[in-house]
């Protein structure tokens, strides 16, 4: 079996010899037709996420096929096309008992803590695999788990109608955001030094900030130091900074600014199960979004290596797509969703 792998830090390579995954009593095996690339495996290819192991199979943003179903499995079946939430909490935890599994201290990554998903075949706990309509095109399907992530942080900073919002970072995450921004009702502005990547912004809807623009909701999603304190000076008094990019480096925050201002800030960890994909699923359904425009290059498993090297400086989002089987027992592109 084929998979992308981190061979060495900064060494992606296309390995045929990997083992067929188990399936166990309550999991799935999917056999993948598309994964996105984004900031977090990147992060593992530079070696800024540190993995238990090499080689190490990559990525996290999967949609395919179920291909066989555990003996426990009672709602998933072979042919069904499902997106993966490739995050998975403990279940048990005080966290995961309130509903916030994105907080677990057990939850565990696909291709950061667990092996990745950027192979032809993947075995998954079925409860996070998601159905998804045969209809959909594969763009839309691959972008339904960082839209997720992109809607929680529109959730999450009380956004209304009409408010102006500005996204700081124009990589693929505050593109979706800034598609989550109109689609609640705001009016998407962004800060991005990368003048393909405002283009592309603009493309879809939002308007370039002026220099010096507060608004009342500020999202950063580059993680770079230097754009938070930014989103910081640009948050409105009494206005709301979500802060979606991580980094590990520190950045200056004034104390007496934040204070004076009566500014919010918080962070935004991904999402949370079972809530969150359900009903990123389903705005998706109901309101035509098409998060998949924000997809500018495709590349085959065999070019994987290709793909991560482009992906840093790539206008748009990277995605690398996989060759369907021919013996798939029904047709993913008919399938409809079961109810």
């Amino acid at each position: 079996m084929r998979a992308a792998v981190l061979a060495a830090p900064d060494e992606v390579a296309v390995l045929d010899d990997l083992p067929e995954p188990s399936c166990g009593p309550r999991d799935v095996v999917v056999a993948v037709h598309g994964v996105g690339l984004c900031g977090s495996d990147l992060a593992v290819v530079s070696g800024h996420r540190p993995v238990p192991a090499l080689p190490w199979v990559l990525g996290h943003e999967a949609f395919g096929v179920v291909a066989a179903v555990g003996e426990d499995v009672t709602d998933r079946f072979p042919g069904q096309r499902v997106v993966v939430e490739p995050n998975y909490p403990c279940l048990a935890c005080p966290a995961c008992h309130t509903g916030a599994t994105a907080g677990c201290p057990n939850r565990r990554a696909a291709g950061i803590t667990d092996p990745g998903l950027l192979a032809e075949r993947v075995a998954v706990p079925a409860r996070f695999t998601w159905p998804v309509p045969g209809s959909w095109d594969d763009a839309d399907a691959v972008c339904v788990e960082p839209f997720t992530v992109a809607l929680n942080a529109v959730r999450m900073s009380g956004l209304r109608a009409g408010d102006a919002c500005l996204v700081v970072g124009a990589g693929s995450q505050g593109l979706l955001v800034s598609m989550a921004v109109a689609h609640a009702g705001g009016v998407p502005f962004v800060v991005e030094p990368h003048e393909g990547r405002r283009a592309l912004a603009r493309d879809l809807g939002a308007r370039d900030a002026a220099p010096g623009t507060a608004c009342p909701v500020v999202i950063e999603t580059s993680g770079a130091p230097e754009a938070f304190e930014e989103a910081l000076e640009r948050t409105a008094p009494g206005g709301t900074l979500i802060a979606v990019g991580q980094s590990t480096r520190t950045a200056r925050l004034s104390t007496f600014s934040l204070v004076q201002r009566r500014l919010t800030v918080r962070g935004c960890l991904i999402y949370d199960h079972p809530a969150d994909f359900p009903r990123t699923i389903a705005t998706l359904a109901a309101h035509g979004l098409r998060p998949g425009r924000i997809l500018r290059e495709r590349f085959d498993l065999a070019d994987a290596p290709k793909a991560f090297a482009r992906a840093a400086e790539t206008a748009g989002k990277t995605w690398i797509g996989i060759a369907r089987e021919e013996t798939s027992p029904r047709n993913p592109r008919t399938e409809e969703t079961p109810s």
